[in-house]
């Protein structure tokens, strides 16, 4: 009984001063700013691009924060049953790859990209066991050397999972719609789905690390004591052929099955320790043919955003407009508004105007057939509704084709693009080319 207190007591102390770790180390504080500042950004391109705010940064930084403490709890409980541990030193270098990584892709944070490097030059550092024993560059090799890859790799296809579940609960709704210049140089609606996670995760000190021995047999290894390792997490995405929610179940789909693909390879580097490199391998190659695979597959995909002869497609709807209380969907098509068929922008606001107080709709559901809604407008209402139109083919501002580098998110930069205006005696073709700036003198 005595001995089951002790190891209680040990285990609530070390849960204790792990979590005074996490609140004086600045990772966690780093990934939070990035999540600050990336939504702040967010609501700058939605007010440039489409002329209203979308999402709050204040909002959407909050439940990046309880959403990630949330998972971040059973997975460090997951992660400690399993025996995945890491040595103290090594946080410290596992936010030093991915800072450099995210210095080229916004979309490098993601842990499988820095241990899967790691993995790989701990494997260049064992053909020169003797070299790297003194100073900090001995410091940063001892802690590399310490490294348990193989269950690093674990905890990496487990963050896999759990990001599959946050695309699949949270992707569609964090969807931000955009214009992009399609093929032939017309311009579509489209979205990007992009959300990040901070998780403050705890880890089990290695064997001999000066832990006390655990009351458990775990797979891995690992001994009583933890270590804070808060973790960014999150995905990527564009599309402009699919709806959101269906773009975001494809996404959860093929990070679950990437995230089980990488633990069996991981469990079998564990068990036999050759196989740790091309687990390591994987866990990079993975993450970067998921990215391609789905640039790949919306090339093949025709817009979904664009207008039809005779009506108006829906990009987005506003949360809490009267588009939005009719029950009208991003996708459907406005047909018909107090009897006038829609042929262009200027013909909704025209028939809107025909009467102030109340509006007739007609709109063709996903399913293609119709619908009939009607409200009463009142003082304040959104001019449009609350419905976001997919953009007309010679729209002037688009997009930028890349997404945002860190750069670009400290700075608020939109990326935005302003094409030149059709004038009379040029064709379509000339009006998307970028305006010259005049010669000087």
């Amino acid at each position: 009984m005595t001995d089951g207190l002790t190891v209680m007591t040990d285990w609530l102390a070390s849960w204790g001063t792990a979590a005074l770790k996490l609140l004086i180390q600045p990772y966690y504080y780093i990934a939070i700013l990035f999540i600050m500042l990336y939504y702040r950004r967010q609501l700058a391109s939605e007010r440039e691009m489409i002329h209203v705010k979308l999402h709050s940064w204040g909002k959407e930084t909050w439940r990046s924060l309880w959403t990630g403490l949330a998972v971040a709890l059973p997975l460090s409980a997951a992660a400690a049953g399993l025996g995945i541990s890491l040595p103290p030193a090594a946080v410290g270098l596992i936010w030093a790859v991915s800072l450099v990584l995210m210095l080229f892709r916004v979309r490098y944070l993601c842990f499988a990209y820095a241990v899967g490097l790691l993995g790989i030059a701990q494997f260049v550092l064992s053909f020169f066991p003797d070299s790297l024993r003194s100073g900090w560059p001995g410091t940063v090799a001892g802690a590399l050397r310490a490294m348990d890859i193989p269950a690093l790799l674990v905890l990496a296809a487990l963050l896999h999972l759990c990001e599959a579940l946050l695309a699949r609960w949270q992707g569609a709704a964090l969807a931000t719609p955009l214009f992009l210049a399609g093929k032939r140089g017309k311009v579509v609606g489209a979205y990007r789905l992009e959300a990040f996670w901070p998780l403050p995760l705890f880890l089990l000190l290695p064997a001999g690390a000066g832990g006390g021995e655990l009351p458990w047999q775990p797979l891995l290894g690992g001994s009583l004591g933890l270590v804070a390792l808060p973790v960014l997490t999150g995905f990527s995405d564009v599309t402009q052929g699919l709806l959101p929610a269906r773009k975001a179940a494809r996404i959860a789909g093929r990070l679950a099955l990437s995230g089980l693909v990488l633990l069996g390879a991981a469990a079998l580097a564990a068990w036999w320790s050759p196989l740790t490199l091309p687990a390591a391998l994987l866990a990079v190659l993975l993450r970067e043919g998921l990215f391609h695979y789905g640039a790949l597959e919306e090339r093949g995909l025709s817009p979904a955003f664009v207008h039809p002869p005779a009506g108006r497609k829906v990009l987005a709807v506003l949360p809490g407009s009267p588009a939005e209380e009719l029950g009208i969907r991003p996708g459907e098509v406005l047909l018909k508004v107090n009897g006038v068929l829609l042929t262009d922008a200027a013909a909704l606001h025209e028939a809107l105007r025909m009467n102030p107080a109340f509006c007739k709709l007609e709109v063709q559901n996903l399913e293609g057939e119709s619908k009939y809604l009607q409200r009463a407008i009142y003082d304040g209402d959104h001019h449009q509704l609350g419905m976001i139109l997919a953009p007309h083919s010679e729209e002037l501002i688009t997009a930028g084709a890349k997404p945002p580098g860190i750069f670009g998110i400290i700075g608020r930069r939109t990326g935005t693009l302003r094409r030149r205006p059709a004038q009379d005696g040029l064709s379509r073709g000339a009006a998307a080319e970028p305006a010259q700036k005049p010669a000087k003198g």
